[in-house]
């Protein structure tokens, strides 16, 4: 009872300072400079070798994910379910095509298959959908057999949608609920909303119902004051960690905490009354789909791997240090990384998204297996 007090006491505070202020944003003493990313044909950074091209030719890629048996699942963001096969082959027919609203950056985006998906076959989808002439996004639990989609039941709905800002990203922590991230759907204000979805990070049951240890009793919500969370993941001892798009620069990695506030839209970076990112990037680099290393086959045990789309690289953050490596390029927009349990990496490239010349074969599932 308490907590919720101090979250409607907080929100209505920084509706009012959001209303009525005008802020200025000054660069975090985490900021970390980006360089332009390679323009060559050749990738000449960390990674030398070991580089293989999946799958090509795809619709704008958005989230993927890797099952025990080595089938591959990803979205497209234009409504199609796509599976590879263990063999490496892309599969012609989706599992299903869903029925999207298909606007700007909206669709169908995130995907992330049940722990036990080996067993049950149930996969869970965001996608962005019309009610009317409102728009909304909502997660849907699938059900998968022989690569088709044969079932589906909607286990959260009603989150506010745009054309830009949706979140979208959705993984499965390692205390078994489902993380969902949502952005604040073009409205700043709704994310210090207590009794909005919009602008927060949410947990479920993978049924759909409220954890009982949730920070706020009765609500999916877990963290709030976001603008536009794009990447999840969790450290080798349990710590969450999330990618935030920022407002004119100011791109955050936050250390996720339950009931925490993050300062949007009151703080940006430098932040002095709410929680203070782990690092900030400016000039913007609009990161995006994230995995920490859990194996070192590839020699990144423990680190954060960026997916990072406006400086079209795959970035190494050291936690410990607090430092940022470049170790991908020459693929340009990369939307989403996932490291396979045999300690591989897959990443999707998304340079068919409106915001870059595609070139010969985009979009791509690329596949790191050596370093």
């Amino acid at each position: 009872m308490e907590r919720d007090r101090r979250l409607a006491l907080v929100a209505a505070v920084a509706i009012i300072i959001a209303s009525v202020a005008t802020i200025f944003f000054t660069p975090s003493s985490t900021t970390i400079p980006i360089p332009e990313p390679s323009s060559g044909g050749k990738n000449s950074t960390g990674i030398s070798s070991g580089i293989k091209v999946v799958a090509e030719n795809l619709n704008v890629p958005w989230a993927i994910d890797v099952a025990k048996d080595g089938r591959l699942f990803f979205t497209e963001r234009s409504g199609a379910i796509r599976v590879v096969s263990a063999n490496g082959t892309l599969l012609s027919d989706p599992a299903a095509y869903i029925n999207v609203a298909q606007q700007g950056e909206a669709g169908l985006l995130g995907l992330a298959l049940h722990p036990d998906f080996a067993q049950n076959h149930l996969l869970y989808i965001y996608q962005t959908y019309t009610n009317g002439t409102a728009v909304f996004n909502k997660v849907v639990m699938l059900t998968e057999k022989d690569n088709k989609i044969i079932d589906s039941k909607v286990v959260l709905d009603k989150i506010p949608a745009a054309d830009r800002n949706d979140g979208g990203r959705i993984r499965f922590g390692p205390d078994g609920k489902l993380y969902i991230a949502t952005g604040d759907a073009k409205q700043p204000e709704l994310a210090q909303n207590a009794g909005s979805l919009a602008g927060k990070i949410l947990r479920i049951n993978p049924d759909g119902s409220i954890p009982e240890d949730n920070p706020f009793s009765g609500s999916p919500v877990y963290s709030y004051g976001h603008r536009n969370v794009q990447g999840l993941a969790w450290d080798l001892k349990g710590n969450m960690y999330a990618t935030e798009h920022g407002e004119s620069g100011n791109d955050e990695i936050n250390l996720i905490k339950p009931g925490e506030n993050y300062g949007w839209p009151v703080e940006e970076c430098d932040a002095k009354r709410f929680e203070k990112p782990v690092m900030c990037f400016n000039p913007a680099v609009a990161p995006a789909g994230m995995t920490i290393a859990h194996f070192d086959k590839l020699g990144y045990k423990g680190d954060l791997l960026v997916a990072s789309l406006k400086a079209m690289q795959l970035r190494k953050v050291d936690l410990e240090n607090n430092t940022t490596t470049n170790i991908l390029t020459s693929y340009g927009r990369i939307r989403d990384v996932v490291e396979a349990p045999d300690g591989t990496l897959y990443l999707l490239t998304s340079n068919r998204d409106g915001r870059a010349i595609p070139n010969p074969g985009d979009d791509k599932i690329l596949h790191i297996q050596e370093p």
